[in-house]
Parts: structure tokens; sequence; C-alpha cells
């Protein structure tokens, strides 16, 4: 463009692709990557939000709350939409206004005001109108004092029971009763004093002095912060607690590691001494909890079920859906034909008919869904035959991109898949996710590829079978791996190696000689 010249316009053409993802599509997606449990809690909110869902009750069980309170949020949309919104904003501030008197009530409360709390009350009677345990008004075997004489004591009970003998202060059993809810499962506390002093509504002082008197307490070791404390509460119960000893727990890394020369200078004792306190040490309990009977929740569902099956049927594997994983939700049609037939204003018919198709699309989605892991966990019981026939040691290396291509889906869909579903076999239960590994290159020819977890399992076998005279370092673990035809680094050993938690081989060795 010359000087003088005036700018011209222009009008072009350009062509792009864009993918627009739909309310729908962001659901399908978002249900695919959900596991069984993270899925239940969905369709539970779903069910509340629709009135057209409902929870199957086929098997003859009583309806849902979800499911009433459904149908009768539907009455009010249809009916009468103005009015249910002013209802629910009213019944809403409500609610909030009762847990805040609950809370504040709470707060409030001195341990003067309160009567005398008795955290072992709840075991003290089983019938109804306060009959105590010797009243037999109840009948069947469930109420027999036989059954619960020999009903098996819990760690919370034995506590419960304690901190009534020997915490007469009403403000200071509460506090008790917090800190025995915080135990974990081997009896250590591991949240902070501030956290259970704001839940126990007290100050940290009172906490602490509540604590120190549950140390004492039996098992001796419970509501300890962690392994070292543990022990030491165990040790000062039997007066064993002197200076040399607290300085072994105050290093147990060291002991660990069986540096025994190290330990001997820092406890400033002798080989014989210090073997002495190492036996003392390992005649404690680290989970003083396990004496008592411990409910563990399991967390992992399986989503698919693995079978063998019999010769009749052609052998071989087969997979199925675990019933239990499958979620009950049907659309009420009857419901929705009484109130579309009474319906007359546009507004409740457009609510009305979007309900339906949310319906509709949400049990298609879940039937993908569940098509979609079938599908994906097949393909991969069949690329891995030889893990589930003979062991880990037989995995084959394996990526998404197989899967994807084989099933005809995207690798992000197969990720989504195998990440949080669990698939139940002869062997145990294990992610989607666990069959894919990183690929070992063989040596020689006619060899094929090794897969990551099998190249662990082959060390973790050569290093267990090794003899206290001939440990094996990293060089010689490689040297005999490539025997197998294993073609790997010696990084890549040392990496493997630490990732089973197993020492090195001068850790090793030093152990496996003070074992003898």
């Amino acid at each position: 463009m010359t000087a003088g010249q005036k700018p011209s316009l222009q009008l072009s053409q350009k062509q792009t692709q864009t993918l627009a993802m739909t309310p729908q599509m962001r659901q399908a997606i978002s249900v695919l990557q959900m596991s069984a449990v993270e899925l239940q809690d969905y369709l539970a909110e779903e069910i509340i939000k629709n009135p057209l869902l409902e929870q199957d009750e086929s098997d003859g069980g009583a309806p849902s709350a979800a499911s009433e309170d459904s149908l009768r949020e539907a009455e009010n949309a249809l009916r009468q939409l103005e009015r249910r919104r002013t209802n629910d904003e009213n019944d809403a501030a409500q609610d909030e206004q009762r847990a805040g008197t609950l809370d504040a009530d709470f707060s409030n409360a001195s341990g003067d005001d309160l009567p005398d709390y008795d955290p072992g009350a709840a075991m003290a009677g089983i019938g109804k109108g306060g009959r105590s345990n010797f009243d037999n008004s109840n009948s069947g075997p469930d109420f027999s004092l036989e059954n619960r004489i020999a009903g098996e004591k819990t760690l919370r009970d034995h506590l419960l029971e304690q901190v009534m003998l020997e915490i007469p202060e009403n403000k200071d059993r509460m506090a008790a009763v917090v800190l025995i809810d915080s135990l974990d499962a081997h009896g250590y506390l591991r949240e902070s004093a501030a956290e259970l002093a704001a839940i126990a509504g007290c100050g940290e002082k009172r906490l602490h002095k509540v604590l120190e008197i549950l140390k004492s307490f039996h098992p001796a070791g419970v509501f300890a912060r962690d392994l070292g404390e543990c022990l030491a509460l165990q040790l000062k119960e039997k007066q064993r607690l002197d200076a040399p000893m607290q300085k072994l727990l105050d290093n147990l890394d060291l002991l660990a590691a069986h540096d025994l020369k190290r330990l001997m200078r820092l406890c400033r004792v002798d080989a014989e001494k210090l073997g002495g306190m190492i036996t003392e040490i390992k005649n404690l309990n680290p989970r003083p909890a396990s004496e008592f009977e411990v409910f563990v929740a399991q967390s992992v569902i399986a989503d698919v079920v693995m079978k063998k099956l019999p010769k009749s049927d052609g052998g071989g594997w087969g997979l199925e859906i675990n019933p239990d994983t499958l979620p009950k939700l049907l659309i009420n049609n009857r419901y929705y034909t009484e109130i579309k037939d009474g319906l007359r204003e546009k507004q409740d018919r457009e609510y009305l008919n979007a309900r339906m198709a949310e319906a509709k699309f949400l049990l298609r989605t879940l039937d993908q869904r569940a098509q979609t892991v079938l599908k994906t966990a097949a393909e991969i019981v069949r690329r891995q035959q030889g893990f589930f026939d003979y062991g880990v040691e037989y995995l084959k290396p394996m990526v998404l991109r197989d899967i994807a291509e084989e099933i005809g889906m995207h690798e992000s869909t197969v990720s989504r898949v195998v990440n949080g579903k669990f698939i139940g076999t002869p062997r145990g239960v294990f992610e989607l996710r666990y069959f894919f590994s990183s690929r070992i290159s063989a040596t020689g020819s006619g060899h094929v590829d090794h897969s990551g977890e099998a190249v662990k399992a082959r060390l973790k076998t050569l290093i267990d079978a090794e003899e206290p005279e001939k440990i094996l370092s990293d060089d010689k673990l490689v040297a005999l791996l490539k025997k197998d035809g294993v073609d790997i680094a010696r990084r890549t050993v040392a990496k493997y190696r630490e990732a089973l938690g197993i020492p090195s081989s001068v850790q090793r060795r030093r152990i496996k000689r003070n074992s003898l």
C-alpha cells in the first residue's frame, strides 16, 4: 500500500471444525469414568432431582425414601411451580435455623449444665422402655443372654469401660469419647490436637490432659501418634523405657536398615545389650488394636466378575457385570401418564417432557457404560490369558492403544473405563488399569517383549532366592535377567527394586547376616 491510498475492505471465507460438548455428552463422559460407589451416589442425587426416576423395588422391598420424595416433588412442581419454590425456600431456612440451634446448644453447654454422661449407656439395655440386659421379655436367639455374653468385645467398648472408671468429669468424658472414635484400625491417633479439640468442643489443654490419661489405658500403646510412641508406651508400662531404649526408639529408621554399629554408638551399649533391646522390641505389639474385633469396610467393588467356564460350555473364561453394581433404576411411566393428562399450563408440560427426556438419556447412558466396561474387560482378559492361567510373570505388555484399536474406541474412552473399575478374578480383585504396563524389550531372536510388572515379579523371585553369602548386586540382576531374555538397564532394575520396597544389596547383606 502506497502513501495516500485508503485501506480496502475484503470478505473471506474460512472453514473450521469444532466439537460442541452438549450437556448429554458431558453426562455420558462423566458417568463412564465414575467408579461403582460414585455412580450409586450420583444416581441417588438424580432420583431426588428427577420425579420420573425411581429405585427398582421389584425385590419386594419397601419403596425408597428418595422415590417417595421424588413423587411429592413432582406433584408440587407440576401443579404449583411457584408455590413449590416458595415452600422449598421456607423449609430450607427452617432446617438451617434448627441446625444452628442445635450447634448453639452443644457449643454453649458446660459440664455443670449437662447430666452425667454415660458413654456405655447404649450398651446397657436392648429392649424397649429401658429394660435391663437380664430382661427376657424379648425372644429369639439374638436376644438370648448366652449370645450376648459370647459376643466379641470391640476396642471401643473396652476403652469406654475404662473411661467410666478413670475419668470422673463429664466434659473430660466427652473429650475421651471423641478421641476414642478418632482411633484408626491399628489404635493410632492420626488427627492433630487442634482438629480433635474443635470436634470435642474443648480447649487443647483439656484435650492433652485427657489424652495423657487415655495413653495409660489397656491395651498399652493405644492413642500413640506413631510407631515409636506406641512402642514407648508399652515399654513404659513394663518399666523398661530407659535412656538407651528411648534412643533406640528415636532411631527406628536405623534399626530398619540394620545399621547396628551406628545404633550401638548412639545408644552407648555393646552388641549383646543391643541385641537384647531389639529382641524386647520385637516382642511388642505395633498394632495394639489387633487384640480386639475390628470391622473393616470394603471400599473396592468388582464391576466385572470373571469365572472359569465348564468344559461343556467350551472352557475358557466367562465375564459378566457384577449385579451388585448394576444401577436399579426405572422410569415411572404410570406416574408420567397420570400427570401428563392433567396438565394445562405450557411450562408444566415443558417441565415434564424435559424430565422424561433426561430420564431416558440417563438409562441409555447407564446401559452404554455397562456394555463399554464389559467389552473392555473382555479384550483385556483375552490378551492376558497367560496371567490368569499362570501368574504375574506371564503378564504381557499392553497400552491403551492396543485395546482401543481392537474394540473400536478412542484411547481417552478406554482410559476412562479402566480408571476406578475393578475385575474380580480367581487370582483376586484388580483394577483394570493394572493390566497396562510398560514394554521391556527382549534379547535374542524368537523372544517376545516383557511387561514391566512381569519383570518386577521375576526380579523379586531372584532376590528372594539369593543366599546370605551370595547377595545379588543390581549389575548381577541385570545379567541374570538378560539370560532370561530381558533387555533391561541397571537404573531400571534399581527403580523396580525400590518400587517393590527391596533394599540395596549392601543393606540386604547386612540384614541377612544379622538374622543368622
